[in-house]
């Protein structure tokens, strides 16, 4: 791997610190707020509503200019989503203009991959970029909930600048200063990352044009053998991985009786599993190997299961690593043969639009489902077991297809073929 990939790496783990850490200290408002629970899936749910609507365009946007430059324009919009924040804006409506940000970052984050580098790197850099996002996860999930605990706050607060003023009165304010700098950092690398010289030509900026030419690269990523199997594993995991990131929050506390700032370590675990899960898959599975990890999505929905008979956090660590750990090892080729077939087929730029589109509008249909079961005040233990059967049932029915799709032509030497 070169500097700029480095480079790139640094950039994406800080703005990826920072959202997950932001998560936690708006969830923490809204507790503060006194909202039902109900209210914090919605959190998620509206950071990922630019990615739906606004699937048409960013991609078009990501290919007009150095992806650096995107990046950098995105966290600066970042930081806005947190300014709302201090301005006692409603964390829901903030949070979501944070989410814009993402959206538009995410087509130059994972575009500039396949222009930077040979498509035989692609799942060890994935593996790079899953396993530092899934790192960020961590820091960011456990960051979120110790800025907003009472130590860390009182030591924030505790800073006195001799003749000024901040403002800054509250454990909030005082992570959210926290959060403005992580998103900083990550704007300076931003302006490091080297310009990869792929040039896309003209990029049409009529609506219409732009829909229309969505669309076309979404039935042709779905109808392609290989795109349709990758993108519906990637589309299924991150949907289940985001609304199971609320449901061991909720378990946490409910099931194993953890403080908040206890339970966001608890949350953390599963992302420690993903991370292990991807260093694996990086290191063990190739691109031509990459549909054999299916049935480990099957595994992880049958485990997930079995948290309704754990009622101790000492047997709680060892199955959410696990769960985790499948996770990230059949996402990672997943996510690179996606990766690979979407530059063959159509730009960068493109093809990381169409699976943002699919990826977030399963988190945001999962986010809406668990949050109406909340709200219909469902057991969380048949929430949770509903949740694991439709994970393992989902990723059987995509085995299924895949073997399908096999008898129809040799996936193999297709991969193989496209590589040249």
């Amino acid at each position: 791997m070169n500097r700029g990939f480095y480079t790139i790496m640094a950039a994406q783990f800080f703005s990826s610190l920072a959202d997950n850490a932001l998560l936690f200290v708006a969830i923490d408002l809204l507790v503060t707020m006194k909202s039902p629970a109900w209210i914090t899936p919605l959190l998620k749910l509206s950071f990922t509503l630019f990615y739906v609507l606004l699937a048409a365009f960013v991609g078009a946007f990501a290919d007009s200019m150095p992806k650096g430059k995107v990046m950098f324009i995105s966290n600066l919009i970042k930081v806005g989503g947190c300014l709302l924040i201090f301005a006692h804006v409603h964390p829901l409506l903030a949070y979501a203009l944070v989410g814009f940000g993402a959206a538009v970052y995410s087509p130059a984050k994972y575009g500039i991959l396949t222009e930077l580098l040979p498509a035989e790197k692609l799942v060890a850099a994935n593996g790079w970029v899953e396993g530092l996002t899934v790192m960020s996860i961590i820091f960011g999930t456990v960051m979120g909930g110790k800025l907003v605990g009472g130590q860390v706050s009182s030591f924030l607060l505790g800073f006195d600048f001799p003749m000024i003023d901040t403002g800054i009165d509250t454990p909030p304010e005082a992570a959210l200063c926290v959060v403005v700098g992580i998103y900083m950092l990550a704007a300076l690398f931003n302006t490091r990352i080297p310009d990869t010289g792929c040039v896309y030509g003209h990029q049409e900026r009529n609506p219409i044009k732009l829909i229309t030419d969505f669309a076309n690269c979404y039935g042709l990523l779905w109808k392609d053998k290989l795109g349709q199997i990758s993108l519906a594993v990637t589309t299924l995991f991150w949907g289940a991985a985001q609304t199971l990131q609320f449901i061991v929050l909720e378990w946490a506390n409910r099931t194993l009786k953890l403080s908040y700032e206890q339970s966001t370590s608890l949350v953390g675990v599963v992302a420690i599993g993903v991370a292990l899960g991807a260093v694996l898959s990086a290191r063990f599975i190739s691109l031509r190997k990459s549909l054999s990890v299916i049935p480990m999505g099957i595994a992880m929905g049958v485990i997930v299961i079995s948290m309704v008979m754990v009622k101790s956090v000492a047997l709680a660590y060892p199955l959410l690593i696990l769960v985790g750990l499948l996770g990230g090892f059949f996402l990672v080729p997943m996510n690179a043969l996606l990766q690979h077939r979407g530059h063959v087929l159509m730009s960068a730029g493109h093809s990381i639009a169409v699976q943002n589109f699919n990826e977030n509008l399963s988190i945001l249909t999962m986010l809406a489902v668990y949050s109406l079961m909340l709200r219909g005040h469902l057991n969380l233990d048949v929430i949770i077991v509903l949740f694991g059967l439709f994970l393992a049932g989902t990723m059987y029915f995509i085995m299924r297809k895949h073997a399908a799709n096999q008898r129809e032509f040799d996936s193999v030497a297709l991969i193989g073929e496209l590589k040249h």
